[in-house]
């Protein structure tokens, strides 16, 4: 065997110090979030593909070590100077690495997804993400890790470096070229991933047909830096114009105009409208999974009360969130367009703060928003204030109540006394409850304990019922107790029989549904999506359960005309039940964009169609609440093309709307 140089035979042995630390790393992601349950033997492809991501990022950086470690004024191993600059810049790079990896584990956590570019919108409102990090995780504990698994990198490298400086040089000159092109090819081979004509793309990790399996194979190196991509806002106009024939059809265009791209619908009051203008009562929802909750047979009976309120009332128990998020949550309801910004959120570009809401229609209605914390989180203010005529904030500085966390006041008391400014008021109000409670640090007030019992489950049976920890599952439970809280004390009021009471997810958490729902809303993460919708009035609306396909879009459109108000629609969202009536709701669809496993699909009657945008690989997979049919479907094939042609109509004129959907010059009150 010909003798192998001293630096290559130092990068090799870097290279295997590397490519452990990050197996061993993996392996971490693997026991601690395996919400898919997948056993080893299923989950080794994932970990050789990882291998191959890793090898990637190591050889990235230890190939300029190869080409630039041996000049002679630079050399790693010779130079005195070429030794301090080497090992600082690999410590460097080492730190990096494991910075990255504190973040991405963090990133898991909080969002079930690897750490990717969306992340710095994070940094948007950096002293709230700090305060909430602080109060979630044990940071100095975390610090101090960190700090000894760099120095660990630190002293390996030390050391392996000094062998290799003392090591004599053995091969013979005519071999040294040989072993230089040879590592240079291997590190080249292992950028690019493969052998063929395309390189290894962050896509190939679902080939394997698993979110998680995908997450697992991904490193965070690999999923930030190719997610940095799609950071660009705006759209392609020849699409948007393609695109229009079957948008402005699926939307009910009354005035169809390709050239001018027209979505506006003016829609009339219902000729079933009551005849006095119900108050509205909005209540937006942290994390509100449908499959935790009690509506679905979560056999924790999570939310008792609630399922209460959905036997009671108007219920869409197939309604999904566009995007992931609460801040695009919040954008897609008010603006009734998803919040498809590749990066940073839509509230937080300037170019798309001026957008139209169909709460402007509510004419002669004060217009009330709450919230426990800030509203300058996310820059959500100028989102509600730049477009919501005549809106009152109230927030934090407003209310008695003492802050319990990062996220302000405690839901419970942020719904009591957002119900005693509804009291007082002598006009008709639409008023919005953004609740925040349900989120990370999960806190529960000390002032409740005496009425709210906590839950003491053993881990096992919290995360076999759908939750991450004992603290997520009685937050869960806690938010239900603050529906009570708030609509007992709200029943006593003059205003109740009149008022018509909306509650939606501001969109669900990643995990493990179980056998309460398809697999596809485990392996697909549809439980990131999915969501309870609810309008409750016992004197004004009849109870019924409906389970045709809907979206968070469609709530304002569907609230306008429960209400008998004429509005003006120029998003995507639709009357649900104007729907209803048309078509038992056969023809409605909700769209659904993954940013972070880089999907774009539709749930369209019993199926969710999705599209991976890179690879171009299409699915078609059942979501249905009752089980799938046991022979394929001879039409899938057509069936998911028609979907995803829908899908991407769909996004794309979503991406052009949230530039062009601003709202009229003349106010509804001045018409």
């Amino acid at each position: 065997m010909l003798p192998v140089p001293r630096l290559i035979r130092w990068i090799l042995v870097l290279a295997a110090l590397s490519l452990g630390v990050l197996s061993g790393l993996r392996v971490a992601v693997w026991i601690a979030f395996n919400d898919s349950n997948l056993t080893l033997a299923e989950a080794l492809p994932a970990f050789w593909l990882g291998v191959r991501f890793d090898a990637r990022v190591v050889a990235g950086v230890l190939l300029p070590l190869l080409l630039l470690g041996s000049i002679r004024g630079l050399h790693a191993l010779d130079n005195p100077r070429g030794r301090r600059l080497w090992t600082a810049l690999l410590s460097a790079a080492a730190a990096a690495v494991l910075v990255l990896y504190v973040f991405d584990f963090l990133h898991l956590r909080y969002l079930g997804q690897r750490l990717n570019a969306s992340a710095l919108s994070f940094l948007e409102d950096a002293a709230i993400s700090a305060l909430m990090v602080w109060q979630t995780y044990p940071v100095v504990k975390i610090a101090i890790a960190l700090a000894a698994a760099i120095a660990a990198a630190f002293g390996s490298l030390r050391i392996t470096h000094r062998r290799s400086v003392r090591s004599p040089e053995t091969p013979l000159p005519r071999w040294r070229a040989a072993w230089w092109l040879a590592a240079t090819f291997a590190c080249l081979l292992a950028i690019f991933g493969r052998v063929g004509q395309y390189p290894l793309r962050w896509s190939d990790a679902f080939v394997l047909r698993n979110d998680f399996a995908a997450n697992l194979a991904l490193n965070p190196v690999q999923s930030f830096l190719s997610s940095l991509d799609f950071r660009g806002s705006g759209y392609d106009l020849a699409l948007v114009r393609q695109a229009y024939p079957l948008m402005s059809d699926y939307l009910g265009v009354t005035d169809p105009d390709a050239e001018k791209l027209n979505f506006v619908r003016h829609v009339p009051a219902r000729a079933d409208a009551p005849a006095r203008r119900p108050n509205v009562v909005l209540v937006i929802c942290e994390s509100f999974s449908a499959y935790k909750s009690s509506m679905w047979g979560n056999r924790l009976d999570t939310t008792p009360y609630f399922a209460e309120l959905c036997r009671d009332g108007l219920f869409f128990d197939k309604c999904f969130t566009p995007l992931s998020g609460t801040a695009r949550g919040i954008w897609a309801t008010i603006t009734g367009l998803p919040d498809v910004e590749p990066v940073k959120t839509a509230s937080r570009n300037p170019g798309m703060v001026d957008q139209h809401t169909i709460i402007n229609d509510f004419v002669g209605y004060r217009k009330l928003y709450f919230l426990g914390g800030s509203t300058s989180w996310a820059n959500i203010r100028g989102l509600l204030t730049n477009n919501i005529h005549g809106l009152e904030l109230y927030e934090e500085d407003y209310f008695k109540s003492p802050r319990v966390d990062v996220w302000g006041i405690s839901d419970k008391n942020l719904l009591l006394e957002a119900e005693q400014v509804l009291a007082r008021q002598q006009e008709p109000f639409f008023a919005i409850i953004q609740t925040a409670g349900n989120h990370r640090p999960y806190t529960i007030p000390e002032e409740d304990l005496d009425e709210f019992t906590r839950l003491e489950l053993t881990p096992a049976e919290v995360a076999q019922h759908g939750f991450s920890s004992l603290e997520e599952l009685n937050a869960f439970r806690y938010t239900d107790f603050t529906f009570r809280a708030f609509m007992t004390a709200a029943r006593k009021r003059a205003y109740f029989d009149n008022t018509v009471f909306v509650f939606i997810g501001d969109h669900g958490v990643a995990g493990n549904a179980g056998t309460l729902f398809p697999p596809a809303w485990t392996e697909q993460a549809l439980t990131t999506y999915h969501v309870p919708l609810l309008y409750y009035a016992p004197k004004l609306i009849a109870p019924r359960r409906i389970s045709s396909p809907s979206s968070m879009l469609d709530t304002l459109p569907t609230l306008a005309g429960l209400a008998g108000i004429p509005y003006r629609n120029s998003g995507l969202g639709r009357d649900l039940l104007e729907r209803e009536r048309r078509d038992s709701g056969r023809g409605n669809a909700a769209f659904i964009l993954d940013q972070n496993n880089k999907t774009v699909g539709a749930i369209r009657g019993p199926h969710f169609s999705y599209l991976h945008w890179e690879s171009k690989r299409s699915n078609l997979v059942w979501a249905e609440f009752s089980p799938a049919p046991s022979e394929p479907d001879p039409a899938a094939g057509a069936i998911a093309a028609d979907s995803i042609r829908f899908a991407e109509a769909f996004h794309e004129t979503a991406r052009y709307l949230l530039l062009n959907n601003r709202k009229p010059r003349e106010s509804p009150e001045a018409r």
